[in-house]
């Protein structure tokens, strides 16, 4: 039987505690026994290592579920093995744990039907049977807050319908609170990004993720903004079925991002195309999107259609705070630092007695999105997060020193989350494509110059007369 969900703040501390110390005693163990090991050998207690490791990650953060297994999500999108070097950690063997932690996409422990199945009837105050006239006990889907049935209603339509985990709620608060304490010590290191108001926002979209009718009211706006689109689809909302814990919407069936991946390029290159064209199209032309990339939220139809799932992490931006985002990429992209870094000291991220120069500010942003400022066809590689995020840690480079005390805008956190998950998920694809020309679409009001660009365009066009 499935262990109820550990909601206690110093339980879930003390687990995940826990589960770190192991980690770091598993690699001690293996440099330590490595040094007197042949090459072999070496190879294979690495993959050992490795394998119990992933197991130990997927076990736990898996059975925490909430803010906890999240976090395991984002360790598999963005793959922190693929930084290292290939002679100490093989690509085949870095393979095998990204695809171990990908199981906390859909496949982590499940809870019993019995428990999930009182969530919807003590929310609809009735009957499972009055709701729907079959429900498939076994889940589609268990990711971080919640599990996946398909149900099919009384009147006939196939629905996807999500419940939350049982005492999840509490479980995200106790995270949070831990969160606020590791934050609090991370201020000596990189007081920037301790601060409180970067915390709050955090939070707030957090806390917010586990009101379904929240996630609802978002779903039908994506929707809303995205009908009739030429190739993204948002299932529908039944809305009078969805409560605070209880969210049921149109079934979609396609093939799951795995099945992607193993397509011909040119197709994997399509999907790409329109996962760049959602996320982060959708952010700067819209000001609103979702906060949440990740292979678990993506199916492609039959007719070729890219099918976009969860809502429950939305962001709204202000007029400015986009400005600011596309005002800084026209900076970087026409090497203006010196007004690249005018720009980060009127918005507040620089003091102006800063001793990051212009040209470490232009180089920075070069470093870690220069796969937007490249007009070029680039293929993504997996490790192009691990990579770009690295360059802004790695003591040999420079900046974290300069950067580390400067402000982090709170406002564009999940912003970094969505560039950042949209470059994983193309590098996942091995994706190809000029994202620069298609950025330019939003940036500068530039014409398309793709097939898909040319059909948005054209649907935009009609949206607005």
């Amino acid at each position: 039987m499935t262990e109820p969900i550990p909601t206690s703040r110093l339980v879930r501390g003390a687990k995940l505690g826990k589960l770190v110390a192991d980690q770091a005693f598993r690699g001690a163990g293996v440099t330590l026994a490595t040094m007197r090991d042949t090459e072999e050998q070496r190879l294979a207690r690495t993959e050992r290592a490795l394998a119990d490791a992933a197991e130990d990650i997927v076990t736990v953060l898996g059975s925490m579920k909430g803010l906890a297994m999240k976090a395991g999500q984002l360790l598999s999108m963005f793959d922190p093995l693929a930084a290292l070097d290939a002679a100490t950690v093989p690509s085949h063997q870095r393979e095998r744990f990204r695809r171990r932690l990908a199981a906390l996409y859909d496949q982590a422990p499940q809870l019993p039907f019995a428990r999930m199945r009182a969530v919807i009837e003590r929310d609809h105050g009735c009957p499972i049977g009055e709701l729907f006239s079959d429900f498939d006990e076994q889940p589609i889907g268990a990711a971080s807050i919640g599990q996946v049935y398909r149900a099919r209603l009384r009147d006939g339509r196939a629905v996807a319908v999500k419940v939350q985990y049982p005492g999840v709620d509490v479980a995200i608060r106790a995270d949070l609170k831990n969160l606020a304490l590791v934050m609090r010590m991370m201020r000596t290191v990189a007081p920037a990004l301790a601060e409180h108001a970067m915390f709050r926002e955090l939070t707030t979209h957090f806390a917010e993720e586990t009101d379904y009718r929240a996630e609802a009211e978002h779903h039908r706006m994506v929707g809303e903004m995205y009908r009739g689109h030429p190739f993204i689809r948002i299932p529908e909302v039944v809305t009078e079925l969805c409560t605070g814990r209880v969210l049921v919407t149109e079934l979609v069936e396609g093939l799951g991002f795995d099945e992607i991946c193993a397509l011909p390029a040119a197709d994997r290159d399509r999907v790409g195309e329109v996962l760049f064209r959602f996320y982060v199209g959708t952010m700067a032309r819209e000001h609103r999107f979702t906060g949440d990339p990740h292979p678990g939220n993506i199916l492609l139809a039959p007719d070729g259609a890219v099918v976009f799932l969860d809502f429950g992490l939305f962001k709204h931006m202000n007029d400015a705070a986009v400005e600011f985002e596309l005002s800084c990429v026209r900076a970087a992209v026409e090497y203006r630092a010196a007004d690249l870094r005018e720009l980060l000291v009127d918005y507040g991220v620089l003091e102006p007695d800063s001793a990051a120069t212009a040209e470490q500010c232009l180089r920075l942003l070069h470093e870690v999105s220069g796969w937007l400022f490249t007009d070029a066809e680039i293929r993504v590689g997996a490790d192009a997060v691990s990579k770009a995020l690295l360059a802004l840690v790695d003591p040999r480079r420079g900046y974290f020193e300069h950067w580390r005390r400067e402000y982090a805008p709170a406002e564009h956190a999940f912003a970094r989350r969505v560039e950042y998950g949209t470059l994983a998920l193309l590098g996942k694809l091995r994706a190809s494509g000029n994202w620069h020309r298609i950025g330019r679409e939003w940036c500068y009001g530039d014409t398309p110059r793709t097939e898909l660009g040319v059909l948005e365009h054209d649907w935009l066009t009609d949206r607005t007369r």
